[in-house]
Order: structure tokens, then C-alpha cells, then sequence
């Protein structure tokens, strides 16, 4: 059996639906006529992927807005002034902050797999999003009548019921996006706001069984937004021992824009469980280059020589377009690169002997 290999999860939206969603926005289009172009992004999506050869796909997240606002979009109880998380080249995203509470998701990531599976062929994985980044939502100085700890008993259970609808609804795997484990760092160097993340998502995680957790996994990045990181400059030896703390079997870990990805792999093979599946990233999403078959095939042997390979797969360091807005790749350019880590990983897999 060849090495497992898996997609992060965004892709660019076709231009048809960037138009769409302007045109929607200055009323010059209806909610049907919207929602016809994201089912026909999804469509599209999907069988491109699939003519990738990629035996795990996604809907390319092409109903998201956001991958990390997708269950709260349209919460009346949110203000705009939540906490800012500035990239390396200067631009900012900026998170919403809760207003009120009881905390609810509007929108559960299993809606969008069901909708994904009239259209797929193979498997679909399903990207969520993990409870450490909503705990960011609540507001430093509290909320009258609602206290931090109950966000937080809310949340845990929000997020357990996301996760939950995707297994329902059929997901091969789900991944659930940690970006802010390194960014933790960054902004907390004694890791005890890493610990907190940490806590907080087993706490979800342990609401599951252990048969379940076999098909739950975390990804982990620097971030990926317009060509630029916020935390490539952690050092990953920092976060590593941590995250593998957490109690599920996949992690989805990004390497191929690291400078010593020898020395991250040499980390990952100390800490690394038995029973738990390292996927290495050996794509690079904002390198605007397309990565070579053979130089996958290279990344994938030298991954081998610290991680056992019943324990390794293949991915793409982060998603092609976390944020809707994104269009800093190009569609075609994904695509590409996801059929070199196909066939690469393919290259490595006969060379190895699995």
C-alpha cells in the first residue's frame, strides 16, 4: 500500500464566483443566483481535485468565507474590534469579538461535506475549526452575566458538535486547523497560553472514542495568507512536543517552506507516539513555483530517514486560500502542485517498498 496522502483543505475560488460575491454585495445579483455559483465552484472544484489523482479530497472550502470564522458568520452578537493577528509583510486580519452570550455556531462544517458528497467520487476530508482559535473571541474583560467559564463549556461543545456532524456526514477524515499553536508562542514565549490551547481542545477531543479519534487530526502552519506568514519565525522545536500532546492520531504538519526541515524532522521523530500518523507537508502553497515530482519524491526520503514510514504521509503545508479573499495563487497553480505531490509521493512510496 502507497504512503497516505491528503490535501489541507482551500482552494481558489474560480473567478465566476469572486465576481458572484461582489456583484451580491451591491445587490446586483440574487441569494439563488449566489448560491447556484458556489455550488458550481464545488462542483468544478471536486473534479479537479479528483483529476489530480488524489485519493482524499476537499470541496476546496469554496463556501467559506473565512476557515476560521465559518461557524459564527452572521452572529449578531459579535462587535469587529476582536484581536488583530499581524503577518510578516505588514498586512492584518483581524478576529470579531462575542458581545453576548449563550455562544452558538450558526453554521456546522458538516453541511458543507453533505453538500460536497453529491459531487464526489472519493473520499472527502472535512477542515474545521479548532475551539483554542474561538476561545480568542472573548472579550479580555469579560462579559456581564456570562462568565469566561461558561464560553468556554459552550464552546467545547459547540465544537464537539461540529466535529461530530462531518463524521456523520461521512467524512473519510477531519482535520481541525491549529494555526495559532506556533502564533501561541509568539506571542506567549513562557507557552502557558500554548498549554491553555492545548487543554482546551483535548477537552474536546476526549469527548470522543478512541475508534473515532482515528479519524480526527490536527494541522499545524505558520499561518498562509497573501504570500505571508505570522509566526515563521517560532522556532517549531518550541510547539512540536506540545502538540503532539493532543489526542488524536493524524497531524497535518508544515515543512516544505521550513528552513532545516531536517532538524523539524528530527524533532517530530523524538516526539512522535506510537499509534499517531505524521503527514509532512512537501508543498509549499505561496511559493508561486511549482514543486517537481522528483523534489517531492526527495523530501518524502529524507521525512523517512527520522519518521517510521507506517507512520508517514504526505500534504501540503497549508491550505491554497485560508481566506476567501485570497487570490495571491492562482487556481491552476494549486492544482499543479497538488498533482506533484501526487505523483511524488507515489515515487517515494515504490522507493521505499510500501
Amino acid at each position: 500500500m502507497a504512503l497516505a496522502t491528503e490535501p489541507i483543505g482551500s482552494i481558489p475560488r474560480p473567478r465566476q464566483l469572486l465576481q458572484g460575491i461582489e456583484a451580491r454585495s451591491q445587490g446586483g445579483i440574487s441569494q439563488s443566483e449566489l448560491d447556484a455559483l458556489y455550488e458550481d465552484a464545488v462542483r468544478d472544484t471536486i473534479a479537479s481535485f479528483e483529476e489530480t489523482g488524489s485519493p482524499v479530497v476537499t470541496d476546496g472550502e469554496q463556501r467559506k468565507q473565512s476557515f476560521a470564522t465559518y461557524p459564527i458568520a452572521g452572529l449578531e452578537a459579535l462587535a469587529p474590534d476582536g484581536v488583530v493577528i499581524p503577518f510578516a509583510d505588514g498586512h492584518t486580519r483581524q478576529l470579531p469579538q462575542l458581545t453576548a452570550g449563550p455562544f452558538r455556531y450558526r453554521t456546522y462544517a458538516g453541511s458543507y461535506l453533505e453538500a460536497a458528497r453529491q459531487h464526489a467520487r472519493v473520499p472527502l476530508k472535512q477542515a474545521v475549526i479548532s475551539a483554542s482559535a474561538l476561545s480568542l473571541l472573548y472579550p479580555s474583560d469579560g462579559l456581564d452575566g456570562y462568565p469566561r467559564e461558561a464560553f468556554l463549556d459552550d464552546l467545547v461543545a459547540e465544537a464537539e458538535a461540529d466535529i461530530r456532524s462531518c463524521l456523520a456526514a461521512g467524512a473519510h477524515s477531519v482535520q481541525i486547523d491549529f494555526t495559532e499553536g506556533r502564533l501561541a508562542v509568539k506571542l506567549d514565549p513562557s507557552k502557558g497560553l500554548l498549554g491553555n490551547f492545548v487543554a482546551l481542545n483535548n477537552r474536546v477531543l476526549k469527548r470522543f472514542s478512541a475508534s473515532e479519534r482515528e479519524r480526527l487530526g490536527v494541522h499545524t502552519c505558520p499561518g498562509g495568507d497573501r504570500d505571508s506568514t505570522h509566526s515563521a519565525d517560532v522556532d517549531y522545536a518550541e510547539l512540536l512536543p506540545s502538540l503532539f500532546e493532543l489526542e488524536v492520531r493524524n497531524f497535518y504538519i508544515q515543512l516544505a517552506s521550513e528552513r532545516d526541515p531536517a532538524r523539524v524532522l528530527a524533532v517530530i521523530g523524538e516526539y512522535l507516539r506510537p499509534g499517531q500518523k505524521v503527514f509532512i507537508g512537501v508543498i509549499d502553497p505561496i511559493d508561486t513555483r511549482v514543486e517537481s515530482p522528483d523534489e517531492v519524491r526527495e523530501r518524502v526520503l529524507q521525512a523517512a530517514e527520522h519518521i517510521p514510514v507506517t507512520q508517514l504521509g504526505t500534504t501540503d503545508d497549508c491550505g491554497f486560500s485560508p481566506f476567501g479573499d485570497d487570490v495571491s495563487t492562482a487556481r491552476e497553480t494549486a492544482f499543479a502542485k497538488i498533482r506533484a505531490r501526487v505523483a511524488g509521493t507515489q515515487l517515494a512510496s515504490h522507493e521505499l517498498g510500501v
